[in-house]
């Protein structure tokens, strides 16, 4: 499939003249679109590029990019729709268009040329050509009716059981056709094929998840090579996915089914447009001249249940042109989502990895498998001399009991099965379309041949993105729980992160993230998932400034606490913070200022913040067995987490309304620290003592790490954190998840850097190596998940690294990557080297790929002899704190690879 128009980070390269030829990559991101498999979704593109080369203090003085209306005109550098003539900048990230407006469907050309300087010498540099095509951006560009059928045996309520859609539609081609777009939108998952042929058959559980009554998404493609001259088929699965099914909660902890989002039964919208040879153009729509049926081989599947396929049911070639469809019905006009129709922002999910298992073993008429590895994502299977007749049911589960059965108590009411029914087929080969489970294990019955290892391969998917860090150290634990972690955030990412894959939940938990993010940033390219996420969060904000809970607000959950919700700033601040794009803060803003004075305006008491729901979450309990601590020691109060959570997030907006230009803004967010600050240190803070309120790690952690402690106390406040940690909790996890978002830096930066790495390398309760050391392959939600009640006991959630992951980059491996010093990003001030070599660790390796190019730093210690090497992008310069025995010096390094030692 010709892809040229749908990238939205291309890559090129060209050549730049120094001692030896080097190759440089531009990349092309846009405004609000960013996914590499449609149009742009916006008619103000950004433009972005990066420097590849071996010298060192390569910087580029200055740029001049071209948009062109054909190909021919860009090479000539005549930009007919945009010159930005010659800018002196060392900017490259985040340009915006500044042309002619540009509008539906219209395609441009564009490249950059750049002068840098390497060495001494000066050199312009130019990029190939790089085509963009702009998508639907207007209501008025939809001539698509949404359509679907209603049938008698779709179960709606509760669990939800519907026969997934078949829809196709016949027409001829007038001619021999130039190009040819589809968008569409399949709710709530869709797999689209023409003339037999899969459209973006690598693509799965499209489009992208949202509040159906604020925004649908729509994908597009560029699928020219399978149309053909005279007759074309179009054929469309669909499938309910999170537009017809949410699990909900019992109980009146969560308020009951009307809390939870049921939007309808699946539904289409699709556009064909044809541009023939001859210029003339054709549109095909979804309109009532469709054909549906939901007698298919697919007769349920939903995300929390499974899949089952039935034999009985197949349809043979009827995505074909010579199908017979005189059965099927008439396809119906159907309402609209309430949401507003928009291009997808963010890429769709895409198989990443494949898994074969590790071991298979029968117990009863059952074989069991295991993955070696707890993934996400779906089990392919070859299956031999099963007969008609035979029902092949896989079920999936994260561990096996004692007497090696699945366990699937921690699954609550989700099924994770599916189900193969054999009609014909004695040897089959199948995976299913519109279902994932979390799982390591799986139950399979039903076989009438002894399976082998390579029967079976585990699909792991995720939201498309690079893995643009790394990191290892001399540590097997530091190790393992990275591995873990790695595993975790992956298969947490469904188009929103979320807080597990397994069981009846799969929802979109705010308070998992909101220090989280910062950290998964340096493994994952997470930021256009993270941009997405954010428009999730103001969809589910209500008129009087509240934000859910859970975002989509597939659950109704608004508690209005500061510790979850405020991930809506957090994840705008991460993303500015690490990829350079302030885009998002300057979209949600107002959202978040609004959000803010609304708790203001209804908790706050005498400058203290006293609303919060959750706690201290997940405060390792007392008793292996119990999930929350009851002890009044380990609890912290309501309003001292959520008073200084509010000076933090109050911190944000000040930067925030810094960056917009808003100088009211920022002087009531200054006040609002400064009142609040006073007012809970007059409440909470013991200054004979150093200990605020109870003098829980979590109660000192907070205001010691935002900056609310007076100067003079902070040693005082720091030594009770010590106290508890190292006496009371043996040098182990001394927090919940509210505090542990805190807890390594927090200890690093005031000088105990050796008990953070304890408390990272320890492997008994509570610790994150006792997961590791008793089987765990992700994070447990619990750290007595192996314990504790199943009812709240998920084995793959990343609550609980809290700021680990962030810990390893920044001060392990060195590497702070922080574009909010300076607006626009600046590429000289927003890297900074500074490694902790703590004793007990012999190596730390890490890189990270940033916006601007691969950062390294790779250090080595023996006894106090240091050794480091580290590398700088081109067009970058670094901080450099160099440790020796009497602390750090610093100094200022250009781009390039460097080699350094020194004495601790």
């Amino acid at each position: 499939m010709n892809r040229y128009l749908v990238l939205s980070l291309l890559s090129l390269l060209f050549l730049v003249g120094c001692e030896t030829n080097q190759s440089v990559k531009i990349a092309h991101p846009s405004v609000e679109q960013q996914d590499g498999s449609q149009p742009l979704a916006t008619d103000q593109p950004r433009f972005s590029w990066q420097y590849e080369t071996d010298e060192n203090n390569v910087k580029q003085l200055d740029y001049r990019i071209i948009v062109a209306s054909t190909e021919k005109k860009a090479r000539k550098n005549i930009g007919d729709l945009w010159d930005s003539e010659v800018i002196p900048s060392s900017q490259m990230l985040y340009i915006p268009y500044q042309g002619e407006a540009l509008k539906s469907r219209e395609k441009a050309y564009w490249k950059v040329i750049a002068t840098i300087i390497c060495g001494d010498q000066k050199h312009t540099i130019e990029s190939t050509v790089n085509a963009f095509e702009i998508s639907l951006l207007k209501k008025e560009d939809w001539q698509a009716k949404w359509i679907g059928r209603d049938f008698d045996d779709d179960i709606v309520v509760g669990k939800t059981r519907i026969a997934a859609r078949y829809l196709r539609k016949t027409f001829k081609a007038k001619g021999k056709v130039k190009e040819a777009r589809l968008y569409i939108s399949g709710l709530g998952q869709y797999s689209a094929y023409i003339n037999g042929t899969e459209v973006a058959a690598e693509e799965l559980l499209k489009p992208a998840l949202s509040d159906y009554k604020k925004r649908v998404y729509f994908n597009a493609y560029d699928v020219t090579p399978l149309l053909q001259k005279g007759d074309n088929a179009i054929g469309v699965v669909l499938e309910g996915g999170r537009f017809t099914a949410v699990r909900c909660k019992p109980g009146d902890i969560w308020g009951g089914l009307h809390h939870c989002m049921h939007y309808g039964t699946p539904r289409l919208l699709l556009q064909l447009e044809l541009t023939y040879q001859n210029g003339s153009k054709e549109t095909v729509v979804s309109d009532w001249s469709w054909k549906i049926t939901n007698r298919g081989p697919i007769r349920c599947a939903n995300e929390f249940d499974g899949e089952t396929y039935d034999e009985n049911y197949e349809l043979g070639a009827w995505t074909t042109t010579d199908y017979d469809d005189h059965s099927w019905f008439t396809a119906r006009l159907v309402e609209a989502p309430e949401g507003e129709l928009k291009a997808q922002p963010n890429p769709n999910i895409k198989v990443q990895e494949t898994l074969r298992p590790i071991a298979l073993f029968k117990k009863g008429d059952a074989w069991f498998l295991d993955m070696g590895q707890n993934m996400v994502g779906v089990l392919d299977m070859k299956i031999h001399e099963q007969q008609p007749g035979d029902t092949i049911t896989l079920r999936f589960a994260e561990l096996l009991t004692p007497d090696s059965l699945l366990y699937t108590d921690n699954l609550r009411s989700a099924e994770c099965t599916d189900r193969y029914i054999v009609s014909q087929t004695s040897h089959l080969h199948w995976s299913p379309m519109f279902t994932y489970h979390g799982f390591r294990y799986v139950e399979i019955k039903g076989l009438r041949k002894e399976p082998t290892l390579d029967d079976f391969e585990g699909r792991v998917f995720y939201d498309e993105m690079a893995v643009n860090g790394h990191f290892e150290s001399s540590n097997e634990i530091l190790n393992a729980v990275y591995h873990n972690a790695f595993w975790g955030i992956r298969g947490n990412y469904r188009s929103m992160p979320t807080d597990c894959p397994q069981r009846d939940e799969r929802m979109g938990w705010t308070g998992d993230r909101t220090t989280g993010c910062y950290g998964e940033s340096y493994i994952f390219g997470n930021h256009r998932l993270y941009s997405k996420w954010l428009t999730d969060a103001e969809d589910s904000q209500m008129e009087n400034g509240s934000v859910s809970d859970v975002y989509p607000a597939y659950w109704r959950r608004y508690t209005d606490n500061m510790t979850w919700p405020g991930a809506f700033i957090t994840a705008a601040d991460m993303v500015l913070t690490r990829f350079g794009d302030d885009q998002p803060i300057r979209q949600h803003y107002q959202a978040m200022k609004r959000w803010m004075v609304h708790m203001k305006n209804n908790y706050m008491v005498d400058g203290i913040m006293t609303r919060d729901t959750y706690g201290d979450w997940c405060m390792p309990p007392e008793s292996l067995e119990l999930i929350h601590a009851t002890d009044p020691k380990r609890i912290t109060e309501a309003a001292v987490l959520s008073t200084p959570f509010y000076c933090f997030l109050a911190g944000k907006m000040v930067k925030f309304s810094e960056l917009l230009g808003l100088a009211d803004d920022v002087k009531y967010f200054q006040n609002e620290i400064t009142s609040t600050t006073d007012a809970y240190t007059t409440k909470y803070l013991n200054k004979e003592t150093g200990q605020y309120a109870n003098n829980t790690v979590t109660a000192n952690i907070l205001p010691l790490w935002f900056g609310m402690v007076p100067k003079e106390l902070e040693d005082k406040v720091f030594a009770n954190i010590i106290d508890k940690t190292v006496n009371e909790f043996n040098g182990h996890v001394s927090t919940g998840v509210v505090g542990i978002q805190q807890l390594m830096r927090t200890l690093t930066e005031h000088g105990r850097g050796d008990l953070a790495l304890r408390i990272a390398t320890n492997d008994t309760y509570p610790s994150w190596g006792y997961m590791a050391r008793n089987g765990a392959t992700t994070i447990w939600e619990l750290w007595n998940g192996n314990t504790a009640d199943p009812a709240m006991n998920s084995g793959n959630h990343v609550m609980l690294l809290g700021d680990l992951i962030l810990w390893e980059y920044e001060y392990l491996g060195g590497i702070r990557v922080d574009f909010s010093t300076s607006q626009p990003p600046s590429l000289t001030s927003h890297l900074t080297l500074k490694p902790y070599p703590i004793e007990g660790l012999e190596y730390v390796n890490c890189t990270y790929e940033s916006v601007s190019g691969l950062i390294e730093s790779h250090w080595r210690r023996e006894g106090n002899h240091f050794e480091w090497t580290f590398v700088i992008p081109a067009n970058t310069e670094a901080e450099v704190w160099i440790p020796t025995a009497n602390g750090y010096e610093t100094k200022t390094y250009g781009s390039g690879k460097h080699h350094l030692s020194s004495v601790l």
